[in-house]
């Protein structure tokens, strides 16, 4: 049996890594897993050596704080990798733990094939890393083609696959009228897989919710969640005297709701892509610490936070980030929106024209697999 160790390190990277095994499962059946995974590779029978929410942390203080914690995650990961001598290492995202790692075990078993999926986002900041990932990565799977020539300039070797989350999928139909009621619009938000983000998140956006409630009562609103936050989520409403919020974890659900959503309130993030390609007019916010911002905005080297805008080179999907992410200003651009159709059309129209140049000819996760498959 040949051995694969998946290693993510957030709820973003477990989906994806799934959503490749998954398809790896089908070509090839003499395969052996472990990982530190959620519950996306957990739901293919794929053991984790320990919880994800582990080594979740947010921002360089956090990380500053917790500095000897993850050091420790670190080397206990590596140890475990080493004892399962796997023939790949198929590392997810998360670059600033799961390259860390991969670094120290490439170091100590030259012979396990290091292969990352997720380039660490080089064309925002820190691009002189290329030099030093090559020294231990053998390979690297890209998600948008513009990336190649960031790696190819290195003489990096790497592959562009496209990204899995803008491949077609199945539509299923589920009965959600016992979940929102029946007439009612929806509007589905997206508040953050880790719990930092949530912590920030949640109270701006329950009080842009009270805001549209003034406005509109025809209106769900339902919050896409990890089965992980989902009750952390609900402590946040339970707060509140909203009657017209939900929280889904279920992800057959959430991609159901999404499709059926008239707009959308996400973080910034890769569901930004997800909501792209429902064909859902949407906004993205972010907000983090005074001192982590101050960090990032001295570091990144483009204007925009969300990957369509960035490929657009201008804003098509309006972003509220520090301190314009707040209630009032959410409120007023959602509403703008609704009470204008033909904008939120223009939006959807000029962002399909986008990702029509980000997407691959051929399946991601399929391509993402049978280059697994080459390599054992």
């Amino acid at each position: 049996m040949k051995k694969i160790f998946i290693l993510t390190g957030e709820a973003s990277g477990d989906k994806l890594a799934s959503k490749v095994i998954s398809d790896l499962k089908k070509i090839n059946k003499n395969i052996e897993y472990l990982s530190v995974g959620g519950e996306h590779l957990k739901s293919l029978g794929i053991k984790s050596i320990y919880e994800l929410k582990e080594i979740t942390y947010l921002g360089f203080t956090n990380v500053i704080l917790n500095i000897f914690k993850i050091r420790n995650k670190i080397n206990e990961t590596v140890k475990a990798i080493s004892n399962y001598k796997p023939d790949i290492l198929f590392t997810v995202d998360s670059p600033d733990f799961t390259l860390r790692v991969a670094e120290k075990v490439k170091k100590l078993n030259p012979n396990i094939k290091t292969i990352h999926f997720v380039a660490p986002q080089v064309w925002v900041w820190r691009e002189g890393r290329i030099k030093k990932i090559k020294k231990f990565i053998d390979h690297i799977l890209l998600l948008f083609s513009f990336e190649k020539v960031y790696f190819e300039k290195e003489n990096m070797s790497c592959e562009f696959v496209g990204h899995p989350l803008l491949q077609k999928n199945d539509r299923v139909k589920i009965d959600i009228n016992q979940l929102i009621g029946k007439n009612k619009a929806l509007i589905s938000v997206f508040a953050g897989s880790r719990k930092s983000e949530i912590s920030v998140l949640m109270p701006i956006l329950l009080d842009f919710i009270k805001l549209m409630n003034d406005k509109y009562t025809d209106m769900t609103f339902i919050f896409h969640s990890t089965k992980e936050y989902s009750k952390l989520m609900q402590s946040f409403i339970n707060q509140t005297n909203l009657s017209n919020c939900e929280i889904i974890s279920d992800d057959k659900i959430k991609s159901y709701i999404l499709q059926k959503s008239i707009f959308a309130v996400a973080k910034s993030g890769t569901v930004s892509l997800e909501i792209c390609n429902a064909k859902i007019p949407s906004i993205i916010l972010y907000k983090m610490g005074f001192i982590n911002f101050l960090i990032i905005k001295a570091l990144v080297k483009t204007k925009y936070a969300n990957i369509i805008n960035f490929a657009a080179d201008k804003e098509i999907i309006p972003e509220l980030l520090q301190s314009k992410c707040n209630a009032k200003n959410i409120f007023k651009k959602v509403s703008s929106y609704l009470e204008n159709p033909s904008d939120m059309s223009e939006q959807v129209k000029k962002v399909q024209e986008v990702l029509d140049r980000l997407k691959v000819s051929g399946n991601p996760t399929e391509l993402a697999s049978a280059f697994l498959n080459k390599f054992l």
